[in-house]
């Protein structure tokens, strides 16, 4: 990559999806590159493209005054310019949404945009690109990944998924715990997001260590399950220890196909698709019901999103050099780019920045390898936890007022 790279005019950023814990250190990343190479302003799009269509923006410039500004906004979770889930349409010449979007990007000198976020912010990316190549703009199009899911392709990992799988595998080791209070038979069912992939309930198996047993059982949507399996491996399990941790993805599935929350009875949304939440409390009805033992469920629901107060440090510098390495990218005539993390070692742990052509990351969906899967499919093997753990490592240092984390706000 050239050394003596610039940007020229004003540079748009967006964040789309989900939040994540470390989402707004890409943003800060996107920030503090665009200006150190010389662009103008760097201007935010409020609730990401779909607010730019709007002509809803800000000037970053004028909230990120001071180191400090950049320093706390990386620590700062969710989306700080707040989101959308908005899907463009195909691209074609006078199509009257483009047009306004270009209009838009013409209009405030933008020659590079970049969006964080994760599949369906990639497919906005490619589409935006695949635009500017019908209409011959110069503008220069590159993603920056974020999800908990960790679920794009091509890149070891996402941003986002570190932290994430840190809360969950410190909730883990927590309700371990809780559960050895009283000496009675019971099982605490977590239920962890995670509808056809299960990278972030697999991360329940890091809470076992010297000084905690873990997670007893965890059940991924790769591996559809019966509900009678369950029940069996409940009771040959207890009868060594009466107190249970399961971690159950959400989207888990029996190999008829049925989601797991629907053996409960599950609930319908108006065009009768089974509502996901609930596969903890389905599962936990089912064992007391059968084994007349005391059960539980607990859902992290968006707890597992936005934790920053244990937010693992290698998330947070990894999303900041994916912003960075973003612009840099954009700046290097790159653009219809995914930024990804390629892991190049092991021990020690070293990961650095790559592109890809974003077609082949958008719409694609990575999930947890049967490798990382042992056999009866109720728990994770050794594989996986060395591909986890260096991405839960470090703690940072929060900046607190009165005690609590200090955050950012436009």
């Amino acid at each position: 990559m050239n050394d003596n790279l610039h940007i020229k005019g004003n540079v748009l950023v967006g964040q789309s999806g989900g939040p994540t814990a470390v989402i707004n250190s890409s943003l800060a990343g996107v920030f503090a590159a665009a200006k150190k190479l010389g662009a103008d302003k760097v201007l935010g799009m409020i609730n990401g493209i779909e607010g730019i269509l709007s002509d809803k923006y800000t000037v970053l410039d004028e909230t990120l005054k001071t180191d400090f500004d950049v320093e706390l906004l990386k620590h700062t979770p969710s989306s700080f310019l707040g989101s959308c889930r908005y899907k463009l349409p195909k691209p074609e010449k006078g199509n009257e949404i483009y047009e306004k979007l270009f209009t838009f990007f013409k209009e405030h000198n933008i020659t590079c945009c970049f969006y964080i976020g994760g599949n369906d912010s990639m497919d906005t990316v490619g589409k935006l690109y695949d635009y500017a190549c019908l209409v011959e703009s110069d503008i220069r199009f590159v993603g920056v990944p974020k999800t908990i899911d960790n679920d794009l392709e091509i890149t070891d990992h996402t941003p986002g998924y570190g932290s994430a799988a840190k809360y969950i595998a410190t909730v883990t080791k927590e309700l371990v715990r809780d559960g050895l209070v009283y000496d009675l038979k019971s099982v605490t069912v977590v239920e962890i997001m995670g509808r056809d992939s299960g990278w972030l309930t697999a991360a329940a198996a890091l809470a076992r260590g010297d000084d905690c047993e873990g997670a007893d059982m965890i059940l991924l949507p790769e591996r559809p399950i019966n509900a009678e399996f369950i029940t069996q491996r409940v009771e040959q399990l207890q009868k060594e220890k009466k107190s249970l941790v399961i971690a159950v993805s959400e989207g888990v599935r029996t190999p008829e196909g049925e989601y797991l929350c629907a053996i409960g009875g599950g609930t319908k949304d108006i065009f009768g698709h089974t509502q996901l939440s609930g596969t903890g409390q389905a599962v936990a009805a089912m064992l007391k019901s059968q084994l007349g033992i005391k059960t539980r469920a607990v859902e992290l629901s968006t707890l597992q999103r936005c934790a920053s107060h244990i937010a693992s440090i290698t998330d947070i510098e990894e999303a900041f050099s994916c912003g960075a390495a973003a612009v840099k990218a954009a700046a290097n005539g790159e653009s219809g780019k995914m930024v990804l993390l390629k892991r190049v070692s092991d021990l020690p742990y070293t990961c650095i920045t790559d592109t890809a052509d974003v077609h082949n990351i958008a719409n694609f969906a990575k999930t947890v390898p049967d490798s990382m899967i042992n056999a009866d499919g109720d728990y994770v093997t050794a594989e996986f936890i060395e591909y986890c753990s260096p991405l839960v490592m470090g703690e940072a240092s929060q900046f607190m007022a009165n005690g609590l984390p200090m955050h950012i706000k436009l």
